[in-house]
Formats: structure tokens, sequence, C-alpha cells
């Protein structure tokens, strides 16, 4: 049966086990399952050995995952790759590994785990299981971060040549990628549009993992890095600032004080460029929405409609100028001083 013929009462069973699949899945890429295939079909003895699980319970964790199409199944307990499982490999571009061992980490879960705290209170998760918001959390903890500024990559890879080819760059001179981490949504815009030039700006530890990556790529001379925090100011002089899924990680107080430090920092004629995904109108499927409760239950953030951004930036002075959609499920939310 798929979803559609499902009796509601096991329609709604099956939405409240989708977090048995979260775990399966996180498993599998937490041990690097992917990795240990071999050839046409491994046998789950071999991948138990490599990845030093128990046999049974491993084979029991693949089954399920086969169910989903995950894996393939073969006769004998023996698996095989699918589209999916291929991406799970350590190796591949697309970081999804990265991304499933964020998702399902114990710091994520443990933040989820206290969602009905955040729906009742509207505090995020994160702050009520760890005591700290997240990127506090992350500063203490240098090996979740570095799992999520991979995952951020494998959730949002495909993101920055989409807007690079979606907005129209041409009449701008100089972006400025504020919160840029790695530089890789500004690569792909500087490589994308010959004549611009880049100001890259984050936190100091950031930045120069940044410097050290825009000059690996050839583009050190055409890109500015500049240390420091969204939260005291804005590198002035830029045509265009890129925030790429900076605003939906904030609460309202914090969102507002960002946006209007750009706004001190923007000419008259500049604009400011939000990277998001926009909530479509009710009943529409969109990852806006599951990713809208991931940011209530971790970061005290959320994702927003083109009505509630454009509310959002009447409050720093901004005006909603236009929504420009790209190949992927992210906009490009332009705004100007009002």
């Amino acid at each position: 049966m798929n979803e559609q013929t499902l009796p509601p009462n096991v329609a709604a069973f099956e939405l409240a086990s989708a977090a048995i699949a979260s775990k399966a899945i996180w498993v599998a890429a937490e041990l690097g399952v992917a990795d240990h295939l071999e050839g046409e079909a491994t046998p789950v003895e071999r991948l138990a050995a490599g990845t030093g699980a128990d046999p049974e319970a491993l084979y029991r964790v693949m089954r399920f995952l086969a169910s989903a199409g995950v894996f393939r199944e073969l006769e004998n307990r023996r698996f095989a790759h699918t589209p999916i499982s291929r991406t799970l490999a350590s190796d591949h571009p697309s970081r999804a590994r990265a991304a499933v061992r964020m998702i399902a980490s114990p710091y994520m879960w443990s933040a989820i785990g206290q969602f009905r705290h955040a729906v009742l209170t509207g505090e995020a998760g994160g702050q009520k299981a760890h005591g700290m918001p997240v990127f506090d959390y992350f500063g203490q903890h240098p090996e979740d971060a570095a799992v999520f500024n991979d995952a951020m990559i494998g959730i949002h890879g495909g993101e920055p040549p989409a807007v690079a080819a979606a907005y129209p760059f041409g009449e701008i001179q100089t972006v400025a990628d504020v919160g840029g981490g790695s530089g890789n949504m500004l690569i792909h815009v500087l490589r994308a549009h010959g004549h611009l030039k880049g100001i890259l700006f984050d936190l100091p530890h950031v930045a120069e993992a940044a410097r050290a990556r825009l000059a690996q790529e050839g583009l050190g001379g055409r890109c500015e890095v500049r240390p420091g925090s969204f939260f005291e100011s804005v590198p002035e002089g830029a045509d265009a600032y890129i925030l790429s899924h900076i605003i939906h990680d904030w609460d309202e107080a914090s969102c507002l004080k960002i946006l209007q430090n750009c706004r001190r920092a923007m000419k008259q004629e500049a604009k400011l460029l939000l990277v998001e995904f926009v909530i479509p109108g009710p009943n529409d499927r969109h990852p806006a929405k599951p990713l809208d409760l991931i940011m209530l239950a971790v970061t005290g953030g959320r994702e927003r409609t083109p009505d509630e951004y454009a509310a959002l930036f009447q409050k720093a002075g901004l005006r909603l100028s236009r929504v420009v959609p790209t190949a992927s499920p992210a906009s490009v939310i332009e705004a100007v001083r009002a």
C-alpha cells in the first residue's frame, strides 16, 4: 500500500514511525556501511566485520533500509548499492553522509527531544536540552561543528550554482557574503560572473579557513576576507549583500539586529539578497515546512512566507522588492533600503 491508500490510523502511525527510519539511516551513515559495499553484492557478515557491528542487528537495519530503497537486498543476506546508498559514501561529492550524520546526531536528537517544550514555549529545544544556543554549543564541540559545517554543504550544495544562474548579477560590481562560512556560495557566484569582486565576512576562525579555500580555488585576488560578527557590524561598500540561510537561524530580535546592521552598511542603491526557503501556500509540500520545524526545535529560528519576509524587512527599515526562484528549493529574496 502507498500513503494514498493506507487507512488513516495506519498513516498516522507510519508518520510517527519516521523517527525509526531517521535513526536507521543515521546508523548506516555513522558506521560508513556504504564504504564497505563491494562489487555487485556484499554479505552482511562482511559488512558487520568492516563496521564493527553485530551481524544480526545490522542485517535487520539493512533489511529495513532496503525496503525504503536505500540499499538493495539480494539472496543469502547480501546487499548492493542503489543510487541513494551511493550518496552515503564518504567520498561522494553530495556530502549526503554528513547531512544524515548531522540530522540524527546525539545533539540534534536531544534538541528535537525537547520539541514539546519548544511548541509550548517558543523556546529552542536546543537551548532547553543543552543550556546554551546551538552555535555556542558548536563553539565548544568542534567535532560536532565540523559535521554540521560539512552537512550544510550536503544539504544546500545545489543552491550556490542555482543562485549564481538565477539572479541577475550583471549590474553588480562587488558582492559581500555575510556569514559566508567556507565560501561555498561566493565561490560559485564569482566563478559564474567573472566581473565580480567579493567580500567574505564571518567570525575570525571561520574567515581564516575561508581565506585558505578561496586561495586554493584561485579566487584570492578577487575576494577580500574580513573577520567580524554580523551582530556588531557588516562591511560597507558592497553593491549586494548575500545572507545564505542566516536569517532562518535566529529569533526575530536577532534577525532585526543583523538586518539593521546590513542596512547601515548598504548604499542607497545596494541590494540585500537572502537565500532561503520560502514557505508556499496551505497544504503544499515543500522542504521549507519540515525545515521550519527543525529551526523551531533546534535554533529558535523559522522559515517564512513572502508576506512574513516583507513584514520583517519593514521592521528593519528595508523593503521587499522581489522573490527570485532558483532551480533549487531555495529562492533569492531581494530587499532594498526603504
